[in-house]
This record gives C-alpha cells, sequence and structure tokens, in this order.
C-alpha cells in the first residue's frame, strides 16, 4: 500500500462517500463545498466486501461520469486506519468488513487517489475545522454519535486523534455503570451502547416491561404518553452518555461538545436527561460547557469525507495489482 506523506489539496471537483450499514451516499463537491452532484443507493451489505467496494465505485461514477475529479475521500462505518487505508475492525453489520483494504481496494476500481476514515471522524471534520478558524487552529473537541450504536471523535490543540489502528474516539465501548453485565457487540460486557443507542434504550424498555419493541421511536411515544417505563428507559440512556461524556471531558478539556445522531432527536426528555449528568460530571474549570448540536445537517458526512482528501494521507491506483 502506498500513502503520500504530506497530502495536497485537489486542484477541482472531489468525490465524498459515506458508506454506513444500509446507505451508500455520494457526492460531487466544489472547492467551496458546494453540492455539485448526489447520489444514494442501498450498501449491499450482506454480499460481502468486495461486493460493497463495487457499490461505492459505481456511486463515485453516478456523481463523476466525467471524470472531473482526480481525488475521493469516504466516511466509512467500522474502525478504519486511515493511514494504512485498513478496516481494522467491524461489526458484522457488514459480512466481512473487518480486513478490508479500503483505501486501495476503492482506488483500484476507482482510479482516483483515495483518503478514507471512519465515518463518525469525518462528520467530526467540518466541526473541527469551525472551532480551530475562532481559536487560532488550537480547537479541542469531543464529539458523539448517538444512534444505532455510540461513535465518536476526540481532537486535541486542532488536531484529530486517530490512535493505534484507527480506533481513537470509539465512545461506545466506554464502560458505564447503568450497563453492567449487559453484552456488548464487540465481545465484552457493560459498555456505554448496549444501554445508551437507540436499540439500547428499546432494549431496556424491553426489560423493563417484557415486551419487546420495534424501534426506539415508538418508546418515545409511549413516554410522551406518560409510560413510566418509557421514560425510565429514555432517561437511563441519556444519562449514561451525559455521564460518560462528562468524564471524558474532564479528560480532554474540550472547547466544544457535540452530539449528533438520532437518538437526541426523540425530544427534550432525553436531552435533558444528558444535559444533568453531563454537567453533574464536570470539573470547576468546565463548568458551564454545554453539549450542542451539531453545525450541520445530511450532508455533514459526505463534506467531512471529502475534506478528508487535505488532511489525511492518500492511497494510489496500483498497490493491489
Amino acid at each position: 500500500m502506498t500513502a503520500s506523506a504530506q497530502p495536497a489539496p485537489a486542484a477541482g471537483p472531489v468525490v465524498g462517500l459515506d458508506l454506513g450499514g444500509t446507505k451508500i451516499a455520494a457526492a460531487l463537491l466544489a472547492a467551496d463545498g458546494t453540492v455539485l452532484a448526489r447520489h444514494s443507493r442501498p450498501t449491499p451489505a450482506q454480499e460481502g466486501a468486495a461486493a460493497v467496494l463495487d457499490a461505492l465505485a459505481a456511486a463515485a461514477a453516478e456523481v463523476d461520469p466525467t471524470r472531473g475529479a482526480s481525488v475521493l475521500g469516504i466516511a466509512a462505518a467500522g474502525v478504519i486506519d486511515p493511514r494504512t487505508g485498513m478496516v481494522t475492525s467491524a461489526t458484522d453489520s457488514i459480512r466481512g468488513w473487518a480486513g478490508t483494504p479500503l483505501g486501495v481496494g476503492l482506488a483500484n476500481r476507482t482510479g482516483y487517489a483515495v483518503a478514507c476514515d471512519n465515518d463518525v471522524r469525518a462528520t467530526a471534520g467540518p466541526e473541527l475545522a469551525a472551532l480551530n478558524a475562532r481559536t487560532a487552529g488550537h480547537g479541542s473537541l469531543l464529539f458523539a454519535a448517538i444512534g444505532t450504536g455510540v461513535g465518536g471523535a476526540v481532537a486535541a490543540d486542532g488536531r484529530m486523534l486517530h490512535g493505534s489502528a484507527g480506533i481513537a474516539g470509539h465512545l461506545g465501548h466506554v464502560p458505564s455503570p447503568e450497563a453492567a453485565g449487559l453484552p456488548c457487540t464487540c465481545g465484552a460486557t457493560g459498555h456505554l451502547e448496549v444501554i445508551a443507542s437507540g436499540p439500547g434504550i428499546a432494549a431496556h424498555y424491553a426489560r423493563l416491561t417484557g415486551a419487546p419493541v420495534d424501534r426506539l421511536e415508538t418508546v418515545a411515544a409511549r413516554a410522551a404518553e406518560g409510560d413510566a417505563h418509557a421514560v425510565t428507559a429514555i432517561t437511563t440512556g441519556a444519562a449514561a452518555a451525559g455521564h460518560v461524556l462528562g468524564g471524558l471531558a474532564n479528560a480532554f478539556g474540550p472547547d466544544r461538545v457535540v452530539i449528533g445522531g438520532g437518538v437526541p432527536r426523540i425530544g427534550a426528555l432525553y436531552a435533558d436527561a444528558l444535559r444533568a449528568a453531563f454537567a453533574a460530571e464536570l470539573m470547576g474549570p468546565l463548568r458551564g460547557l454545554v453539549p450542542q448540536a451539531p453545525l450541520l445537517g445530511h450532508d455533514a458526512a459526505v463534506l467531512g469525507a471529502a475534506s478528508l482528501t487535505i488532511t489525511l494521507p492518500l492511497h494510489h491506483p496500483g498497490a493491489l495489482r
């Protein structure tokens, strides 16, 4: 595998890809971030890594049929090491995804130079850029994405942290007392994700009531109707997230804490419980720090993916041929 040591800004448009377990989103972006073209398609998640790489390449071709771009950035599910371009770990939401040479595998299929990173870190990239713009390049950021899982990103003194094998920022696998004894998808027990994610909150409601529910929104609707068990499931998950994030804030000292993903959108019951638990953990110098919503909307991931091409190593075609 080959990668340039110092990425150079692209002279023209950039392709941005966002790979999730159910959907691939693609965009062609101008240098100023304007979206010139969009495309989405289902992720062939159960057909194996080669099929997923082929689908990613096809999505890129849809948004850049005239080959105006020369570089591509991808924000991908899983633990991604941007230096090697490898998927170093992944759940079974994409079959056979762990061990995939994402960078050069996609470069060989498309002909683009490719930069890659975890989807949450890529989404957090524009947040860090905005923070750095007002902190003279020294912003520190704690970013959490709470949805089907719990992901995250951590930046210190203006730089995104990647860590060994690209694992930095996996906040869902921090121990949580509220999750004690519950099995986690990573194989351990008692991690934040199993109590604070959308499926985790729904599962907790089912444990409290003995009645399984299909989705988080069902729990939220029942909480709004006064169901005490639904209220407990939501506030327990929210408080668990708030306690962990408050403790991590003490460890990293962020200028800004951002909480995105689908779970926070269920309403004030969740947000209030998370913020109260977060505030209860903070040391004196951080009191007054309040978690915020993301600055960007649905385009955050593809914008962040495109920006990877100017901040991370580029993986070039030919390395696997």
